[in-house]
């Protein structure tokens, strides 16, 4: 089903390696597998390997943004380079002044150029990858020789998740993620609220961090078999909102993934378990989780005043490629 997506996907990563003289390719260029530089990954504003906007050429740049772009749906895409980009309004909110942890050459603190591309292995021969990391974008593909793709952790974040334009309009580049959630919580019972909402108060930050592996234990809050088929519905939207930044027939395998191979959300429903902690209205600090066997989207948003958003979807059998039963 994703056979397709592999090959565009590999495509475009050996025309990017390709425009490469031999002293970027030596920054961007890994061996297949190298599990331990593979699996290690930042959404913080964190010096790392590989080959950064900021050292390339424009059409290099531009080859290397078909290369995110093929790993996104059209709104995926969008969202990434709306990301990118708020690198300058934070810029300017903190007073042109922050640095970057580890960055020892003359740089940007926040730099909508300061994202990191790796290519793992050779692309479309056997097995490879690819990833594209930088503050509040990480993007992780591993794709195997029979042309099946994963594509978690999957990372975006916003620091402003709001911000005004001129007039009336608000930027929210995330903001189905936040509404989502929160309209799932209201449509909730009071004694179903009662086991979705695990804590009053929010954690700082996602639970699983940047981990190479999913360790969360047993899934708690509310499961989609206490739900009314009205709810799950619900759920079923917010799990889409994770998995369509995906293009389409990777969206459709992932949602498939997610249910255990039932063919839809009905079943993946039944078996996920949502979890809500902090307040229920905006503007109060807040996070949310959606836990099943494959699945694990975090989402939270506490720091700055509550206008900053971490969130992820993640495959926890499946990270990085990482083989499992069944497949």
């Amino acid at each position: 089903m994703t056979a397709a997506l592999a090959g565009r996907m590999a495509a475009e990563a050996a025309g990017w390696l390709a425009s490469l003289d031999p002293a970027q390719r030596a920054e961007a260029a890994f061996g297949f597998p190298d599990e331990a530089e593979r699996t290690t990954w930042y959404y913080t504003p964190t010096q790392r390997r590989g080959l950064p906007l900021a050292e390339m050429g424009p059409t290099q740049q531009r080859l290397a943004h078909r290369l995110v772009a093929s790993g996104l749906s059209e709104g995926g895409y969008a969202t990434a380079a709306t990301i990118m980009g708020l690198e300058n309004v934070l810029d300017a909110r903190e007073g042109w002044r922050r640095g970057y942890d580890g960055r020892a050459v003359p740089h940007r603190g926040r730099d909508p150029q300061l994202y990191f591309v790796s290519v793992f292995g050779d692309p479309g021969d056997g097995p490879w990858g690819w990833r594209v990391g930088g503050h509040h974008v990480a993007l992780n593909y591993t794709l195997a020789a029979d042309g099946r793709v994963s594509a978690s952790p999957l990372f975006l974040g916003a620091n402003p998740a709001r911000t005004r334009l001129v007039g009336p309009g608000v930027l929210r580049p995330l903001a189905a993620e936040e509404d989502l959630g929160r309209e799932l919580l209201a449509a909730l019972a009071p004694d179903q609220r009662a086991k979705a909402v695990v804590s009053a108060v929010a954690p700082g930050d996602i639970t699983q961090r940047n981990r190479p592996r999913v360790e969360a234990g047993p899934p708690d809050g509310l499961p989609g078999s206490g739900m009314l088929p009205q709810q799950r519905a619900l759920l079923e939207g917010l799990v889409r909102q994770y998995l369509d930044r995906l293009p389409d027939e990777l969206a459709a395998a992932e949602a498939a993934r997610a249910a255990g191979g039932a063919g839809g959300t009905g079943a993946a429903g039944a078996a996920l378990h949502f979890a809500w902690a902090g307040g229920a209205e905006p503007g109060q600090p807040h996070y949310y989780r959606v836990q099943g066997p494959r699945l694990l989207i975090e989402y939270d948003n506490v720091q700055n005043g509550v206008n900053h958003v971490h969130s992820v979807w993640r495959d926890p059998e499946g990270d990085f490629g990482q083989s499992t039963a069944g497949e």
